[in-house]
């Protein structure tokens, strides 16, 4: 494959994200494949510079949520175009983790949440958004079912923020406490509620959210 053929297709891959652009993703991450370029190298060098961009311009207030979302889901088509034809010990290289994330039971607000969910795409994780108004037993069961590092739980109210106590209860009442770390946020969440559930940690802003994710996944893994 000759080099500038190679870079054609890698800007190509990058400039879908950029634009939002679900159909150009998938028509040039086939590209690749028909190249011969490596799946991996084309998300490396082509869908995440992507997203990375667009994620930088989002913690500019360059760009929006709405636009945020959009380059994840063209990501999305991208890896899903590709990852047909990536060995499955090789797959895991293409996430940093993979988070369950939700707003907690009887909670509808979700603008934090997409943001954060958002951003966690755009930095290499897999993300499983399980919405609004979502139960103890909904986040624990999805995250065994999906195998996840970490459950992410938001709440915009105080009067909801018990449930987030309730996801670490029901992770205990069905003895898995010790196989997930959990990380709680929202508006009236604080450091100290989140250490009073124990909840393994707490960030007030997206951005430290997805810091604080990478410290459990790698936490997780190294067995502690």
């Amino acid at each position: 494959m000759a080099s500038k053929t190679r870079e054609e297709i890698l800007r190509e891959l990058s400039e879908a994200v950029t634009s939002y652009d679900q159909e150009a993703a998938k028509a040039a991450a086939q590209k690749a494949i028909d190249a011969g370029m490596p799946a991996l190298e084309a998300v490396d060098l082509g869908l995440r510079p992507g997203i990375n961009e667009v994620g930088e311009k989002f913690s500019r207030d360059e760009v929006y949520l709405p636009h945020l979302l959009m380059a994840a889901d063209a990501l999305k088509a991208g890896v899903e175009v590709l990852q047909r034809r990536i060995p499955k010990e090789d797959l895991e290289k293409l996430r940093l983790g993979r988070v369950v994330i939700g707003t907690v039971q009887d909670d509808i607000h979700d603008l934090g949440k997409n943001i954060v969910g958002a951003m966690l795409t755009a930095s290499g994780f897999e993300v499983i958004d399980l919405g609004k108004d979502v139960s103890p037993e909904e986040f624990v069961n999805k995250a065994k079912e999906s195998g996840a590092d970490v459950i992410a739980v938001s709440s915009l109210m105080t009067t909801t923020m018990p449930y987030q106590r309730n996801v670490i209860e029901e992770l205990d009442y069905q003895g898995v406490r010790d196989k997930f770390k959990v990380i709680v946020g929202g508006g009236p969440v604080t450091a100290e509620w989140a250490e009073k559930i124990g909840a393994d940690d707490y960030s007030e802003n997206a951005s430290g959210a997805v810091e604080a994710v990478k410290r459990l996944v790698a936490k997780r893994r190294g067995g502690s």
